[in-house]
C-alpha cells in the first residue's frame, strides 16, 4: 500500500496524537494530577493514600477541598498593591510625622462601618456571663467623655450610649485597650457560632480548625498603613495598566469636601462628603439648610456616601483606633511591605526629650464630627495614651486574608 506524503503526515499526526493520550494516561493515575487548595485530588500526590474528606473522621488524614476563606460579617474585601502614603497636603502642623513613601499592602478585610453603640452593648451583654461586675464596669465606655465644665452635653452621659435612637451611631469613649478586648472576644464569639453551624466537634483545636478551611481569622485593630491605604481607596482612580489618573487628599476625589458630581451612589451635587466641623462653631450648619451635614454629633453609621472600597465614614464622623504605637519617623524606619510599628525598636523613647513617646501611645486616623478639613486627610496623624478614651475616638476591626488566592 502506497502513501501520499499528504497522507503519511495524516497518519503521523494520529500515532502521534493516540501516543500522546496513551503515555498522559499512564502518567494521570486517578487521584494523582496538578493539584490545587480547592482541587486536591483524592490520593497523596507523595504516598499514593487515600484522603479523607470528612471534617470529624479521625482515621484517615483530612484533606479540605475548600480553602476558600470565611470571612465574618460586617467585613468588606480590601485587594492590597502598591501605594503612595504619608501626607500630600501642607504639613500646617509642622509634625513631618508622615512624609511621602511607597509601600504594598497585602490583601485584608476591613469593618465596612465604625463599631456601634449596639455592636458594643452586645458585647457587654455576653462579658457579663463571663467576668465579675468590677471587670465588666471596666470594659463598659465612659460616659463622661460627654462632660465638660464650660458646655452643656452633660446629658449626652445619660443617652449617647444607651438610648436605642443613638443605636446605629458609632461607640465612644472607648479606649484602644477596650477596643482590642472587643476585638479578641468578636474573634471567640464568631468562631463559635461557625462551629455550632457547621457541627465542628468543640474538641477541634484552633490548629485543626485552620486545617479543616474553616477557622476564622482573628479580628483585630487594622495596622496604620492598612487604615490608611483602606481610606484612601485609590482603586477609584485607576485606568490602562498600573496606571493612576491621580491622588487623593481625602478618600474621594477633588480638593474640597462636597460632592462635585451629582451621581446617585455618592448622593446629590453639593453635599458633604463627611460629618466634620466646618469652621470655629460651626458643627452642622444652620437651621432649615444644612444639607446633609445636620448632624452635630456623630451620626448614623451608613450616613454618607461609602468610598471606592464600600467602607463608611474613613473621614469624619469618628476618628480611629488603629494597632500602631506612634514614633514620629515610623515612616522612615518601617518595612516597606506591611508596615507596622508594634513598639519602640530603632526608635526607643529616650531619643525623644519629651516622655510622651511610649510604647503605650498610640496612634488615631480619620478625623471626626468635632475636627476640622485639615484632618479628614488619611495621611495625617494623631496620638494618645492607650488607656484613654474621648468623644470622637471610636475604631473598626480588621482581618488577614487568607487562603489560595487571598480571597
Amino acid at each position: 500500500m502506497r502513501f501520499s506524503n499528504k497522507s503519511y503526515g495524516i497518519w503521523a499526526a494520529a500515532l502521534m496524537i493516540v501516543g500522546g493520550s496513551l503515555l498522559s494516561s499512564c502518567n494521570k493515575t486517578p487521584g494523582y494530577g496538578r493539584r490545587t487548595a480547592n482541587n486536591p485530588g483524592k490520593k497523596s500526590a507523595t504516598t499514593g493514600a487515600e484522603f479523607s474528606f470528612e471534617e470529624n473522621d479521625s482515621t484517615n488524614f483530612f484533606v479540605a477541598k475548600n480553602a476558600e476563606q470565611i470571612p465574618g460579617p460586617n467585613l468588606k474585601f480590601i485587594q492590597g498593591g502598591r501605594a503612595v502614603l504619608g501626607s500630600q497636603e501642607e504639613d500646617v502642623m509642622a509634625f513631618r510625622d508622615n512624609l511621602e513613601r511607597t509601600i504594598t499592602v497585602a490583601n485584608f478585610y476591613l469593618d465596612e462601618t465604625e463599631i456601634t453603640n449596639n455592636d458594643f452593648r452586645e458585647f457587654l451583654f455576653d462579658m457579663k456571663k463571663r467576668v465579675s461586675a468590677d471587670s465588666l464596669a471596666n470594659l463598659e465606655p465612659r460616659e463622661d467623655v460627654w462632660g465638660g465644665a464650660l458646655s452643656f452635653n452633660d446629658m449626652y452621659q445619660s443617652y449617647y450610649f444607651r438610648f436605642p435612637g443613638f443605636n446605629f451611631y458609632p461607640v465612644a469613649g472607648v479606649s484602644w485597650q477596650q477596643a482590642n478586648t472587643y476585638a479578641k472576644w468578636r474573634t471567640e464569639y464568631v468562631q463559635e457560632l461557625i462551629r455550632e453551624e457547621r457541627g465542628i466537634d468543640s474538641s477541634f483545636t484552633k490548629s485543626q480548625l485552620i486545617e479543616r478551611g474553616v477557622a476564622l481569622a482573628d479580628y483585630r485593630l487594622p495596622s496604620e498603613a492598612e487604615w490608611e491605604y483602606a481610606a484612601k481607596a485609590m482603586i477609584g482612580t485607576q485606568y490602562l495598566d498600573e496606571n493612576q489618573e491621580y491622588g487623593r487628599i481625602y478618600p474621594w476625589d477633588g480638593r474640597g469636601v462636597r460632592n462635585p458630581y451629582n451621581v446617585k451612589r455618592k448622593g446629590k451635587q453639593g453635599d458633604f462628603l463627611a460629618n466634620f466641623k466646618r469652621g470655629r462653631g460651626d458643627y452642622g450648619g444652620i437651621s432649615g439648610n444644612q444639607r446633609n451635614d445636620g448632624e452635630i454629633l456623630p451620626t448614623n453609621v451608613y450616613d454618607m456616601a461609602p468610598n471606592d472600597f464600600g467602607l463608611y465614614h474613613m473621614a469624619g464622623n469618628m476618628n480611629e483606633w488603629v494597632y500602631d504605637v506612634y514614633r514620629p519617623l515610623t515612616y522612615q524606619d518601617a518595612d516597606d511591605l506591611n508596615p507596622v510599628r508594634k513598639d519602640g525598636y530603632q526608635d526607643e523613647a529616650e531619643n525623644y526629650e519629651i516622655s510622651k513617646f511610649s510604647d503605650e501611645i498610640r496612634v488615631y486616623k480619620g478625623g471626626s464630627w468635632r475636627d476640622v478639613t485639615y484632618w479628614l486627610a488619611p495621611g495625617t496623624r494623631r496620638f494618645m495614651h492607650q488607656d484613654s478614651a474621648t468623644n470622637h475616638i471610636g475604631f473598626r476591626c480588621a482581618m488577614i486574608s487568607i487562603g489560595e488566592k487571598g480571597k
